[in-house]
């Protein structure tokens, strides 16, 4: 029997790689910085060194909630005249800000306190590690004197073990620093800081409350270099690599390239399109890879989701007799529950630093940037997957004309946000049925994309769309959001107003999860409608530039965003779409049935 890629048999946890350090800001980290002058003593504290390192990475900005354990220090990072402190309403909310901020500049940071702050953030935490984010959460933690005492502390579960929130953060970060000394917490906070950069996955810093006002030597001189040691290939190990997947792809007929998800954290994308070019292979994403590569290539064959793949892009990539995957991670979402019809011996599969060729050989210690790098050198020019998938297109019809006053339906509402898009904008698709509408949106060249595939927490949005921007006023936002993602996150609009951003929010209501609907229905999908519009004008509370409408049909819609890109271009505008509770995408349709099935396989007999 075939082994097959995301089959039942043979599908395994997405792998833990390693990366690089990030792009961008990060760069700014030398590992030898000329000796500098001494800093006055109310700058060589704990607080002012912990806000230098942050700025210094790019985390410019920082989301935190106060509590007692933390506001000292605050106050420390207040101070630093390259931070910004941006209060959120929530910890979850923070999280998941810093978690957006992290997609676009790099590395993200949010700060919140001890254990009952902590804990509240953990989610967020988690869903950055999943996606191979580099995030700093800060914790302002109980007083160095409490530590080893028998003593009980708030915030806590009642016992004088102080340990409990660490134990969380182990299974959710990769480095954890516990400083509640002078003496070594230059060290761990530098370890922590580079820690994250290097693998590219959040770390956890407690900071004992009493410390961040204290000056210490260590703080003394600015700024105290550390060195990131960059990854590199085994030369010998890329050559063999490059050698064997060169000579396996050349003698194939039809072969195709798909785009991954871990090629974000393999910093990869930009060999990727230079491969693509190279080799004139067809080029597909999947899923959760939206937006890392160029969607206007000129060989471009839009999303492979399996069943729910784009039209036409699956046929190809699936009839392929050899297909490279960068960076894929294969679950039962992005299989559509364990039904795609791949072959592991027609596969090159890369990881950020590992080769696998079909079912072997296998390559270690060689980067996925390098191996695209020079295989693009090697490979022969094959077209022929594109030129038969140019052969068989056939352009997608629009939806039907609406009569006049017709309710509004979710294909033209999308049919309207594509003609929003451009190079200035960034789409922000939270989980639900706006992961299979926003996937068929074609990207202009320069159009931001984001969303949260592999973790999958509702409510994700509302805080990832605050971080993100924050990390590019230059762009504006379109966060596409369903109802009952909305009430789990709602709050931190008001952040938003705060930060003055001009965000254009869809806020899609159709009365339930109609995601879980489509996997498994109940009265628990049926949520409490909202009045969404007067929620947010009541946070609105006429401080800052806000601009709410409802709309019913697409009169109401075109008219809404004209407005909000129009005369109301520097607002946060946020758009009440009603639709009905049954309007879905064909893809939720299929993907939902087919994930309800993995879902309720009977147990294997014993």
């Amino acid at each position: 029997m075939d082994t097959k890629i995301g089959s039942l048999d043979t599908c395994k946890p997405p792998c833990s790689d390693l990366a690089s350090p990030p792009n961008g800001a990060v760069s700014t980290i030398q590992s030898s910085v000329p000796a500098t002058p001494l800093v006055n003593p109310s700058e060589s504290t704990l607080g002012r060194h912990l806000a230098r390192r942050l700025v210094q990475i790019g985390a410019t900005d920082v989301f935190s909630v106060p509590g007692d354990f933390n506001l000292t220090l605050l106050d420390h990072l207040i101070a630093e005249p390259g931070l910004n402190l941006i209060g959120c309403c929530n910890e979850l909310n923070a999280g998941y800000a810093a978690d957006g901020y992290a997609r676009s500049r790099g590395v993200g940071a949010c700060v919140v306190t001890f254990t009952v702050g902590g804990l509240s953030v953990l989610n967020a935490i988690a869903g950055a590690y999943s996606e191979n984010l580099p995030l700093i959460c800060i914790v302002g933690g109980p007083n160095s004197n409490d530590y080893g005492t028998n003593r009980i502390l708030h915030h806590t579960i009642g016992l004088p073990d102080f340990s409990q929130e660490l134990r969380c953060f182990q299974t959710v970060t990769c480095y954890q620093a516990v400083v509640n000394n002078l003496e070594d917490a230059h060290e761990l906070i530098d370890t922590a800081v580079s820690t994250a950069l290097k693998e590219s996955k959040p770390v956890y810093i407690s900071v004992a409350c009493n410390l961040p006002a204290i000056p210490h030597p260590t703080f003394s001189r600015e700024p105290v270099p550390f060195s990131l040691s960059p990854k590199l290939s085994n030369e010998m190990g890329l050559e063999a690599a490059v050698e064997a997947a060169a000579e396996f792809l050349n003698k194939a007929v039809k072969p195709v390239l798909v785009a991954g998800p871990k090629m974000r954290v393999a910093k990869a994308c930009n060999a990727f399109v230079e491969l693509a070019d190279a080799c004139g292979y067809a080029v597909a994403v999947m899923p959760s890879a939206k937006g890392l590569v160029p969607e206007h290539h000129p060989h471009f064959i839009g999303t492979y989701w399996g069943a729910v793949s784009t039209a036409f892009c699956a046929e190809i990539v699936e009839s392929a007799d050899a297909y490279l995957f960068a960076g894929p991670i294969f679950n039962d979402y992005s299989s559509v529950g364990y039904s795609l019809l791949l072959k592991k011996e027609k596969a090159v599969i890369l990881q950020p630093d590992r080769v696998v060729i079909a079912n072997g050989p296998a390559f270690g210690c060689v980067l996925m940037k390098d191996f695209l790098k020079a295989l693009s050198k090697r490979l022969k020019s094959n077209t022929t997957a594109y030129e038969n998938y140019h052969r068989i297109y056939v352009p997608e019809g629009q939806p039907p004309k609406c009569e006049p006053k017709e309710p509004l339906r979710v294909n033209v509402l999308f049919q309207h946000i594509q003609k929003m898009l451009s190079s200035e904008t960034a789409v922000i698709a939270e989980t639900g049925d706006s992961w299979f509408n926003c996937q068929k949106l074609k990207l202009p060249k320069g159009c931001g994309y984001e969303f949260q595939m592999q973790y999958g927490s509702i409510g994700w949005s509302v805080g990832a769309t605050l971080g993100y921007a924050q990390s590019v006023p230059e762009k504006r936002v379109i966060a596409c959001i369903g109802d009952g993602s909305f009430q789990v996150t709602a709050q931190d609009v008001s952040t938003m107003l705060r930060c003055g951003q001009k965000t254009i929010i869809f806020l899609i209501n159709n009365g339930g999860y109609t995601i879980e609907v489509e996997i498994h229905d109940g009265p628990y999908n049926v949520i409490k409608n909202w009045n969404y519009t007067g929620l947010v004008d009541a946070i609105h509370n006429g401080e800052g530039k806000c601009w709410t409408t409802k709309v019913f049909c697409e009169e109401e819609l075109i008219e809404a965003i004209e407005n909000a890109t129009g005369p109301k271009k520097d607002c946060l505008c946020f758009i009440e779409v009603l639709v009905h509770k049954d309007d879905t995408s064909k893809e939720l349709l299929e993907w939902g049935s087919r994930v309800s099935a993995a879902n309720s396989r009977p147990p294997n007999p014993q």
